[in-house]
């Protein structure tokens, strides 16, 4: 569903806390269509090559707040954050809470978590009503962030968005990048699987839930979890090369925070975003994705 303002609303303004990896897609897609885009770098360097681009970039390091942002954001009809929480708790509320709750134009805020909140469910299939497992210790961070964001919109009566987002991949990250570099490893452990979701369909995502505003939770993912061995595999078959030899779990060289990507095996259902926000995945697998970033040669990004 495109996006659009009648003719006598404020014009689209969005404010993007983190201009990372996904939410760069997000900004550049929307700069696209038109809306106007700010948001937060933490380099000058960046800054300068994202306001030569069109989109005006400030700095953030995560705990220092600014005038400059806090004006931005009163300025903002929609807010995306991508940064993840700190020790003490949610960066940008910790730093901007009030300006967001103070915001007179915000119409939508949306929040990116991850779907690592779930915990281990042995493979079952999940969905958004599957209550998150607090014990992990990753996730209890992002739970509690959930939640803050939650009520920051249920106080000021503003639409917060939870999207618990899979393995993110596309130009520039994906298997095809970690084998051209000799860094892809085929780490075998019994009955695992993941999903996985193309940064693309985040932002098709995010539109059309920014196009029907509500304070829910989606999960962001595709149509089929796999095993990731044989994920790797089939990037070795696009380009032609032998696949990886397979490395069982237990032997695997894995740093604790790859390793605590193991410690989940589930099955996402994404049925809510295909439902009710119409959403109709490009690449509904990862062998869609992967072909298509091989096919049209944007893999290395």
């Amino acid at each position: 569903m495109p996006l659009s303002s009648p003719p006598d609303a404020r014009p689209l303004r969005f404010f993007v806390f983190g201009l990372g990896y996904t939410g760069l897609a997000f900004a550049r897609s929307m700069r696209d269509a038109g809306a106007t885009i700010a948001g937060t770098v933490r380099s000058v360097e960046k800054a300068s090559a994202l306001r030569s681009e069109g989109i005006e970039a400030l700095i953030f390091d995560g705990v220092t707040p600014s005038r400059e942002i806090a004006a931005a954001v009163h300025d903002a009809s929609h807010l995306l954050v991508t940064i993840s929480q700190g020790d003490a708790g949610d960066r940008v509320l910790a730093a901007y809470g009030e300006a967001i709750a103070a915001a007179p134009g915000l119409s939508w805020a949306g929040y990116l978590s991850t779907v690592g909140v779930y915990g281990d469910h042995g493979g079952a299939w999940i969905d958004e009503e599957t209550p998150p497992d607090p014990r992990i210790t990753r996730a209890a961070g992002r739970i509690a962030a959930e939640s803050e964001w939650s009520n920051l919109g249920a106080r000021r009566a503003l639409p917060v968005g939870i999207f618990r987002l899979a393995g993110i991949y596309g130009p520039g990250r994906n298997p095809l990048v970690k084998l051209a570099e000799g860094k892809a490893h085929r780490i075998v452990k019994a009955g695992q699987v993941f999903n996985r979701i193309h940064v693309a369909d985040i932002a098709a995502t995010l539109t059309a839930a920014i196009a029907q505003p509500a304070a829910r939770i989606y999960n962001v993912c595709d149509n089929e979890p796999a095993a990731p061995q044989d994920v790797v595999a089939y990037a070795a078959h696009l380009m032609g090369v032998p696949p990886p030899p397979e490395v069982p779990y237990a032997e695997a060289a894995l740093s604790p925070m790859a390793r605590s990507f193991y410690e989940g095996n589930r099955r996402i259902s994404n049925r809510r975003i295909r439902n009710e926000l119409g959403v109709e995945l490009r690449f509904p697998t990862y062998r869609d994705g992967l072909a298509a970033l091989w096919r049209e040669g944007t893999w290395p990004g």
